[in-house]
């Protein structure tokens, strides 16, 4: 299997709910360095998984819908406790939707999983990875 992997960052605000998250559980702030590796068990006839300068700008799209907000007042995460866990499915699912609108070019469509990794500092990070669906 092959893989690229771009990179890209993002600044977000947000609190959780539950005795489990101690201090977490009022405003505070994240900076992930996020990591999106796309996989193909063939090269194209280019010799690439995809082109990486698209990757990159539809990875840099998803991140800046949400550098700088405040998760808790985004409608979309009502009710929802934005893990980093959680985000890696976020960001997941959003560059899987630009990958499937085509954003990535050529050979894109062979692309068969994806995993994307938010790293919250040098020591600690989270991931989500899924196969793609045509």
């Amino acid at each position: 299997m092959y893989s690229v992997t771009v990179r890209g960052h993002m600044m977000i605000a947000h609190s959780f709910r539950g005795e489990l998250f101690g201090p977490a559980q009022r405003l505070h702030g994240a900076t992930y360095v996020v990591d999106v590796e796309l996989n193909r068990p063939e090269l194209g006839v280019e010799g690439v998984v995809v082109d990486i300068g698209r990757a990159s700008s539809a990875v840099s799209g998803v991140l800046h819908e949400l550098d700088f907000k405040n998760l808790d007042e985004d409608p979309a995460f009502t009710g929802k406790n934005t893990t980093t866990e959680f985000m890696a499915k976020v960001v997941f699912d959003r560059v899987a939707a630009r990958i499937a609108q085509g954003e990535l070019g050529p050979g894109s469509e062979k692309l068969v999983s994806m995993k994307v990794t938010l790293h919250e500092s040098h020591i600690a990070s989270a991931s989500y990875s899924a196969p793609l669906t045509a």
